[in-house]
């Protein structure tokens, strides 16, 4: 079989799919968590809380896809990673599903009580669905900063040496934060867009000026120490893109710093720490200014730039290792075949269209403000 583009070539179009999916998930499920994670605060009533969970209520299930899609994608296009990353982060990944299937559970029970104990219970489950798994998000892509503590033996077989305790280091936990900041700013963006004008939207409002101040600060304070620290690997030697995906087939060494040489190399790089603060600047500016389109606007590009930061920063390593460098895992030695990769790339040209397309028809079909009205007189909602 004929394969149009080269084995490079293919590594790089599933390593920006890869990107794509993650941020696709930021971008849609991400102001799903948001919202979650400011229910307890931006609404005190159960008119108000019901008023902000029937503003995720017609999307949230749909947009879990992307969740799914981007691990089916790491497990399909670089099996190296998917079986270190799973099973190292076992118990973190049990956290973040356990937290995760509270939100369909208390979606779907909260109101069949009129028990005002009864809501609130469930209401605090809906914000730990909501906060637990944007922390833990952030904490793992913070490890992946520092360097997971793995190991491959000859035979290939990983060997996890970390603890769910030790993931929680300084950066990781500044990561962690900077992505609850990043969707409770996204959360809050959203609401701007889809309840009426009261006080359910000024708290929002008030809460996402908060997040994006803290958004600039700890993306900031992130970078700093990520350019002052020994962070960082590179790859040394003669780097052969179509070699053989074996991760002792190439040499990587720990350099501290080397996160932003791609910087240095590759200047236009620079568009995506730029979006990561510009991006909390407008949707400030945005909700000073009482623009919801703007705030919005704002707060997907702050969740794109920081993202994505992080991704051209570390190409072309996917998950290198703080043990032994040489088992890291990089776009070059943990991919698919050439063959597999060619036949996934034609099924997702086929697929992720259509999906897109359905999305934005769904978006289209059930946009609109929710008002108190509609909570109090309308039989379908939550």
């Amino acid at each position: 079989m004929a394969i149009p583009f080269d084995y490079e070539t293919l590594r790089v179009i599933w390593w920006v799919l890869l990107g794509t999916l993650l941020i696709g998930f930021a971008l849609t499920d991400g102001y799903d968590l948001g919202v979650a994670s400011l229910l307890p605060f931006v609404a005190k009533t159960d008119e108000e809380r019901r008023l902000a969970i029937n503003a995720i209520a017609p999307h949230w299930e749909g947009h879990q896809v992307w969740f799914i899609l981007g691990g089916g994608a790491i497990f399909a296009a670089w099996p190296f990673v998917y079986a270190v990353s799973f099973s190292g982060f076992y118990l973190a990944m049990f956290l973040v599903l356990a937290s995760l299937i509270l939100r369909p559970v208390g979606f779907k029970y909260r109101s069949k009580k009129p028990d005002a104990g009864w809501r609130s219970r469930w209401d605090w489950a809906l914000f730990i669905g909501g906060i637990v798994p944007a922390l833990v998000f952030g904490v793992a892509v913070g490890n992946v900063l520092l360097g997971v503590p793995f190991r491959l033996d000859s035979d290939l077989r990983s060997f996890y040496e970390g603890t769910l305790l030790g993931l929680f280091t300084p950066f990781a936990l500044i990561a962690g934060l900077l992505s609850v900041a990043m969707v409770v700013l996204h959360g809050a963006g959203y609401l701007a867009t889809r309840i009426e004008e009261g006080p359910v939207l000024d708290r929002a409002r008030r809460y996402g000026a908060i997040a994006a101040g803290a958004s600039v600060l700890l993306f900031a304070l992130g970078g700093v120490m990520v350019a002052g620290t020994q962070m960082g690997f590179r790859l040394e030697g003669v780097v052969d893109p179509n070699g053989p995906s074996n991760p002792r087939y190439m040499t990587s060494l720990a350099q501290g710093g080397a996160w932003m040489a791609n910087y240095a190399a590759h200047p236009w790089m620079i568009i995506a720490p730029v979006l990561g603060f510009a991006g909390p600047l407008l949707a400030w500016v945005a909700i000073r200014r009482r623009n919801a389109a703007l705030n919005f606007a704002g707060t997907s590009l702050a969740t794109v730039g920081i993202i994505a930061t992080v991704g051209l920063s570390m190409f072309p390593y996917i998950l290198p290792s703080s043990i032994d460098p040489q088992s890291s895992l990089t776009v070059w030695n943990s991919s698919s075949s050439h063959l597999t990769l060619w036949i996934m790339l034609l099924v997702t040209l086929v697929l992720l269209p259509l999906v897109l397309i359905y999305t934005a028809w769904v978006v289209k079909v059930l946009f609109g403000r929710i008002t108190i009205a509609d909570v109090r007189t309308n039989p379908d909602f939550y």
